[in-house]
């Protein structure tokens, strides 16, 4: 991908906010998948978290390091800007683990993740005009804004008012067998 002029206007953070959402998208019923493959119904989930914390490791530690060092980048770090990504990281894998605490209290991924999602951006929303209010005051919101964080919230309604059935049980492999020989 080309280097951007970061005081240009551009898309670049476009397809990378775009990333985020395919990536965020599959990470909830990769996780839950997962922890079923654990075959483990007590302790799957947490054997399951053990090995995102490890992929949190190679990502978010060992990546960023070797790109610092690469970068030739001061290894200084502000107090406050530790605190806060200290911080951004505890929720971040406090909703991880919550997630999978949904799944272990029967939440379908469908349903679970949805919620997630559709709550998520009002709760950023609100914070984050919280801490960076507008310029112009909270009379400049433009009214599609909050159009889209009410939408926001009755499209988690609906999916939890109308969520899918519990997918079908699989059939035991013997039952399969013996139904493929009946049939020949």
């Amino acid at each position: 991908m080309p280097a951007t002029d970061s005081t240009q206007p551009g898309m670049t953070w476009l397809i990378f906010a775009l990333m985020t959402v395919f990536s965020w998208g599959l990470y909830g019923v990769f996780l839950h998948t997962g922890q079923l493959s654990m075959a483990d119904p007590v302790n799957g989930r947490y054997k399951a978290f053990l090995f995102v914390g490890i992929a949190y490791l190679l990502t978010a530690v060992v990546g960023p390091a070797l790109i610092l060092s690469a970068n030739g980048a001061s290894w200084s770090f502000p107090a406050k800007g530790m605190l806060w990504s200290l911080m951004a990281g505890i929720v971040g894998a406090l909703g991880a683990f919550c997630v999978l605490l949904a799944f272990g209290a029967k939440g379908l991924p469908s349903v679970v993740m949805s919620i997630v999602f559709a709550g998520a951006p009002i709760v950023n929303a609100i914070v984050a005009l919280a801490i960076h209010p507008p310029a112009g005051g909270f009379s400049t919101l433009r009214w599609q804004f909050v159009v889209g964080i009410l939408l926001a919230a009755l499209g988690g309604c609906l999916v939890t008012l109308y969520k899918p059935g519990a997918p079908a049980p699989k059939k035991a492999v013997t039952e399969v067998v013996q139904t493929e020989s009946i049939k020949k």
